[in-house]
């Protein structure tokens, strides 16, 4: 696309696509520089970054050529910016210089979305959010009582900002969108309505422009930039996942689920490697390698349950625990990160327990990861999938294999642990079969992970840490590449006497049965909290859900294939069908499950009444009552059971959609 920088008076401005890109004024400069002097300390995967920079500057002077434009203060070269095809870059002339804060144009009521997967908010008007993956926190709101106690336990507390998927991509509503192509630490700001800023820690900074008429082209070329997943498998939109983590005694309450008529498409059992009990919760042995005490005959249990059509999944994440088995290996085999100061391996601290980083910048450990591990101990016993946990805890202080910065690695560490997922997968002939999924990622995760789950959130309705935020989640990641997420159904962090309720529970089924794959968890204290098949009434509830996903099927497939040939997200933001009407610019608690249903799930406890939106001008049908509705805002009744989903009557699935209030009984 043309893109071309132009002279005005006192400064210049840089077109891309016809929308002008960035307005350079001497009293409004577009760059400011400086010299970084950071501050970083982790503990437990939670990070407080600070910086202290020094030599600020706004280069205000310029020298203006079509293809470049030389920044100078006080008659010095200062900073260059170049352009070329779609790639503008920014490079810092004077020595020492490391802090790039380019101020893009905004234009009036623009709104802007990206930064990775969000949990607190869609829209990215008004706010920072630091691109830096790590811990989210438990409650990320330094409001309430719980991110107090747990800012003081460790910074453990989060704020709206923080997320284990950072990407420094931003759209906007002029359907332009702007990718820092780097790994560093950066920072989109969006707090001034005037710019859209990107702050970069680094000398030279290559910004990567993309432009479109309309959202869904956008967010296409956004995904064959990143990389675009398989389709689905069929077994993994075709059932639940149940998740247990009660060793061999599993099996038996699987029974319990099938018998009660759930919809089964796997069994999820992260403990089988082992557990080891913390004062965080049932945590697991990391040694991955199975656990004969706690599964025995495990590889003869996983084949009869195939037999059955139902597939076995584990865990394993990208540390090793110093107790293990494995860790003795990792270390006379050189796979560790080491101390900066010595050769001694680079300990971390999981919570009681210690572990070491296995170092992927070095290719014989990522090969010896993926076969070892991933290959032998797991999909070669007949593993169809696992959870890929983990990999935000870089520190930035460790020695790589690479001789690379930590400070850089640190966010493409989430990208080189899903590519050494992703070529297990391959190397046993398994790449759309078997299905890992992640909560990390960064930029490029897309060409590797297939799936995406929320990660951690509380056992609530809380804002910014509970159910309503895997919406924002699904919707946020989605527009920057990934097709299908979804979330631990009914929770997972239960601390400080949070515990979950049936209601809960209950929520959280209506929620999952309308994303492309729905899987529960036990949580981090299993005994202390209510379980799907801790009553009659609960383990009916999960069955029913279970068949309205199961019925869905067909139309899951379809988005998969529009996922593979478009790039569009499963679960959608009501904007990008309808792109002209800017009041839904905002709407992150529904979606649009494809161009065709309508999910407004509820979120607030004790609501039993929810606000919908139904965008576009023709109307659209309730999946329960079979009632029509105009477009507009409409206030409908929402009890447990009857989650406000809507269908359009004109859709080819019509017939489908019809049938889900006879699933759900």
């Amino acid at each position: 696309m043309e893109a071309a920088f132009s002279s005005v008076e006192t400064g210049f401005d840089l077109h891309f696509a016809g929308r002008l890109v960035l307005s350079h004024r001497a009293d409004r400069p577009a760059l400011a520089m400086a010299r970084g002097n950071p501050a970083i300390a982790m503990y437990r995967g939670n990070f407080r970054i600070d910086d202290t920079p020094s030599g600020q500057s706004e280069p205000a002077e310029c020298r203006v050529l079509p293809e470049s434009v030389t920044l100078f203060d006080q008659g010095r070269p200062a900073a260059r910016l170049s352009m070329a095809g779609h790639r503008l870059t920014a490079e810092l002339l004077r020595p020492g210089y490391d802090r790039i804060d380019l101020r893009f144009h905004a234009e009036p009521g623009e709104a802007v979305w990206g930064g990775g997967e969000q949990m607190s908010y869609l829209t990215l008007n008004g706010r920072r959010f630091p691109m830096w993956t790590s811990e989210p926190g438990v409650g990320r709101d330094k409001s309430t009582e719980l991110t107090r106690q747990m800012d003081e336990a460790g910074m453990a507390g989060g704020d709206y900002w923080h997320t284990n998927y950072p990407q420094p991509t931003l759209l906007t509503s002029r359907w332009l969108a702007l990718h820092l192509d780097a790994s560093c630490y950066s920072v989109i700001d969006c707090s001034d309505p005037a710019t859209h800023r990107i702050e970069a820690w680094a000398a030279t900074a290559t910004f990567e422009l993309f432009a479109a008429e309309e959202p869904q082209d956008l967010v296409g070329q956004l995904s064959a930039r990143f990389g675009r997943q398989p389709p689905l498998p069929d077994w993994a939109i075709g059932g639940a996942i149940v998740g247990l983590k009660d060793g061999a005694r599993s099996f038996e309450r699987l029974e319990r689920f099938i018998a009660a008529g759930t919809a089964v498409s796997g069994i999820w059992c992260e403990d089988w490697a082992g557990i080891r009990e913390t004062s965080f919760g049932r945590r697991l042995f990391w040694d991955w390698r199975r656990s004969h005490q706690r599964y025995p005959d495990l590889p003869e249990r996983i084949a009869a349950l195939a037999s059955r059509g139902i597939r076995f999944l584990g865990y394993a994440n990208p540390y090793l625990a110093t107790d293990g088995i494995l860790f003795e290996e990792a270390a006379e085999q050189g796979h560790f990160c080491l101390r900066q100061e010595s050769d001694a391996i680079y300990l971390v601290d999981f919570g009681e327990f210690d572990c070491g980083v296995i170092d992927f910048t070095r290719e014989e450990t990522r090969a010896w990861f993926a076969e070892k591990v991933l290959g032998r101990e797991m999909l070669d016993i007949g593993m169809a999938g696992w959870m890929a946990d983990f990999g935000e805890y870089l520190p930035t202080d460790v020695r790589l294999a690479d001789g690379s910065d930590p400070l850089e690695a640190h966010n493409r560490w989430p990208v080189l642990w899903a590519e050494v997922n992703a070529r297990a997968a391959e190397s046993r002939g398994k790449t759309g079969d078997a299905v890992f999924f992640m909560r990390a990622g960064f930029s490029g995760v897309q060409a590797h992970c297939p799936l995406l789950w929320a990660g951690d959130q509380s056992v609530d309705f809380t804002r910014h840490d509970g159910i309503g935020t895997v919406i924002t989640a699904a919707l946020s990641a989605g527009l920057v590449g990934n097709a299908y997420s979804h979330s631990d159904c009914g929770g997972y962090t239960s601390l400080l006497g949070n515990v979950r309720t049936e209601e809960l529970l209950q929520r959280w089924c209506e929620l999952a049965a309308f994303a492309p794959v729905m899987r529960s968890h036990e949580g981090n204290r299993p005994d202390d909290n209510l379980q799907y098949d801790s009553t009659p009434e609960l383990l009916a509830c999960f069955a029913r859900w279970s068949r309205v996903h199961a019925h869905l099927a067909p139309y899951v497939r379809r988005l998969c294939e529009e996922a593979v040939q478009g790039g569009l997200p499963a679960q959608r933001p009501l904007f990008l069908h309808y792109p002209h009407d800017a009041s839904l610019w905002t709407v992150q608690d529904q979606y649009l499950y494809g161009a065709d249903l309508l999910v407004a799930p509820v979120i607030e406890a004790g609501a039993e009444m929810r606000a919908v939106v139904l965008p576009g001008e023709g109307p659209w049908r309730h999946c329960w009552s079979g009632e029509l509705f105009a477009p507009g805002t409409h206030t409908v009744t929402a009890p447990i059971g009857q989650p406000p989903v809507f269908y359009r009557p004109d859709s080819a699935f019509a017939p489908l959609f019809a049938g889900l209030a006879g699933v759900l009984g």
